[in-house]
């Protein structure tokens, strides 16, 4: 790990629930306008500054995919919105990939062809990132690995994967009473958070009396990939032999939950399913019991510390060892890292973890079919 350096310039404190606070208008919004589509060259957001115009340092965030609504929802806006405050004349040219590691790559190139002074960059490969980071370095630029660890990334800031795992895994497991046959739907194997939140899952499962019918590595997270997978399922296994699913994210909790109802398991009588990134729909589907858990990664103090890093890089500021939201520097492999604490929520703690930071509001939950589950559970 470097050496912690010790900032140049104060900026005020802000808590991790202010921090929080600013995903609320989003997540009412929908801030969902995908970019991906694009070509590299044109996939160029506006300036994070309404006054960052022409001298400002620019900062490259290049995301790797838009099936996850995460990214486009809620990491690029929150990333640029604090890039914003933090560098009136800093500019974030904004790219996504599309879950194309070529085009990620190419995307890569324009940004430091367009003079990019940092790289935040959450891969479509990690382990396969290697030559971008060579890339970026030939060119002098500092790469921030975003969300997914890359070897040789100046920084790394992500949560607890393997705990995010344990965290789904522990829920399964309690809400099976510790017996019975699942289904387990992990994330794509290009990914490497993936790996981690499954060696998680299976630590704590494999220590159960649970038995793994049929696992799945789903090549790029797709809900559509899930929910044909367990239809296959379903053609070997007769509804009532599966007692839980693993899901590793919400996209897939929710394919999951439209193949057994589509099979004709009512919505009360569906098995435990897990899921993470707290979409709206899974809290919606975890409110109606039709979800029975997901895992809470506050995503504003991950996008907000990447653009604190980003900023200091671009404009030549100390890196502090603790960030303003009170996050010390460790090392992870060899690469000076940020991580950060996940959360499990269930129906009974959704007002005291999303609802009370902001990520959404009871409003933006308890619409239609689900006001009345809301009701229910006391969330208003």
């Amino acid at each position: 790990m470097t050496t912690p350096l010790r900032r140049t310039a104060a900026r005020p404190l802000i808590m991790l629930g202010a921090l929080a606070l600013g995903a609320a208008g989003l997540a009412a919004c929908g801030a969902n306008d995908s970019e991906g589509g694009s070509d590299a060259d044109a996939s160029v957001s506006e300036s994070a500054s309404s006054s960052g115009g022409g001298g400002g340092a620019t900062i490259a965030l290049l995301l790797p995919e838009s099936k996850t609504t995460r990214y486009e929802a809620f990491d690029k806006p929150l990333f640029e919105k604090k890039v914003g405050e933090l560098c009136a004349d800093c500019e974030v040219s904004y790219y996504n990939a599309d879950q194309d590691e070529a085009k990620q790559s190419e995307q890569l190139e324009t940004a430091i062809t367009e003079g990019a002074k940092v790289i935040v960059l959450d891969p479509v490969n990690g382990d396969g990132a290697g030559g971008m980071i060579e890339s970026a370095h030939a060119a002098s630029i500092p790469v921030i690995a975003y969300d997914r660890f890359i070897e040789g990334a100046d920084y790394y800031m992500s949560f607890d994967n393997e705990t995010v795992g344990k965290i789904q895994g522990q829920a399964l497991v309690d809400a099976m009473g510790g017996k019975g046959d699942i289904l387990m739907l992990n994330g794509a194997p290009s990914d490497p958070n993936a790996a981690q939140f499954k060696k998680g899952a299976h630590s704590v499962i494999d220590a159960s009396d649970i038995k793994v019918l049929e696992e799945y590595d789903n090549p790029d997270w797709s809900p559509e990939n899930a929910q044909q997978f367990v239809t296959d399922q379903l053609s070997k296994y007769d509804p009532s032999e599966i007692n839980g699913v693993y899901a590793a994210n919400d996209g897939q909790a929710g394919g999951v939950v439209a193949a057994l109802t589509g099979a004709g398991v009512a919505a009360d009588a569906l098995p435990p399913i897990t899921g993470q990134d707290a979409e709206l729909a899974a809290v919606q589907r975890i409110i109606a019991g039709e979800q029975s858990m997901t895992v809470y990664k506050p995503i504003p103090i991950e996008a907000n510390t990447a653009a604190e890093v980003a900023v200091d890089l671009a404009t030549g500021t100390d890196v502090p060892a603790t960030t303003e939201s009170g996050i010390a520097q460790s090392d992870y492999e060899g690469v000076t890292s940020f991580i950060f604490t996940p959360i499990a929520v269930t129906k009974d703690n959704v007002t005291d973890t999303i609802i009370a930071d902001g990520f959404y509001s009871a409003s933006d939950i308890c619409t239609g079919d689900y006001a009345d589950a809301c009701t229910a559970a006391g969330i208003s």
